[in-house]
């Protein structure tokens, strides 16, 4: 702290010996080591609240940017729903405006399994190597009910399995 040598220190030390008194010198060297020492703590103080500031200061930095990547990923999964809002809004309206909706149930079952038991259909799908080969034609499309009689709806139709 100070840049003072030991032949420095013995002059103070005569010419405080000489002011002071041989009686009175050590009790004021003890006053002025513990002013030292006080300075020297409070000196230390100062230097822990100056480095508690910066880091306070670096963590409300480190905190801000953060808060601002946050809002950065708030706003784009905001934008991506948006998005996905109006390709749901036109997908509904364009099947509001007539487009046909998907056959299902057994309308889009192949022919050969319709006709097939479900033990037959289940082995099929079980054999890895077993995948049909469909044809255009195996397909069955909805068909209009016929015009029903009275006497077709007393006895109901007999299938049977292949």
């Amino acid at each position: 702290m100070f840049d003072v040598s030991l032949s420095e220190l013995m002059v103070i030390g005569v010419v405080a010996l000489v002011v002071i008194g041989p009686e009175r010198l050590p009790r004021v060297a003890r006053t002025l080591g513990h002013l030292l020492g006080k300075l020297q703590r409070y000196v230390g103080q100062v230097k822990a609240d100056i480095n508690r500031e910066m880091q306070l200061d670096d963590l409300k930095k480190f905190q801000e940017q953060m808060a601002d990547e946050a809002n950065k990923i708030k706003s784009s999964f905001t934008s991506v729903g948006d998005e996905l809002r109006s390709v749901e809004t036109s997908l509904r309206e364009s099947v509001a405006d007539g487009v046909p909706s998907a056959p299902t149930g057994e309308e889009v079952l192949p022919t050969r399994y319709a006709e097939s038991g479900a033990e037959e259909i289940v082995a099929m799908a079980s054999a890895p190597s077993a995948e049909p080969q469909l044809d255009a034609d195996d397909w069955k499309l909805p068909q209009p009910l016929p015009e029903m009689s009275d006497s077709a709806i007393g006895s109901p139709a007999k299938t049977e399995k292949s």
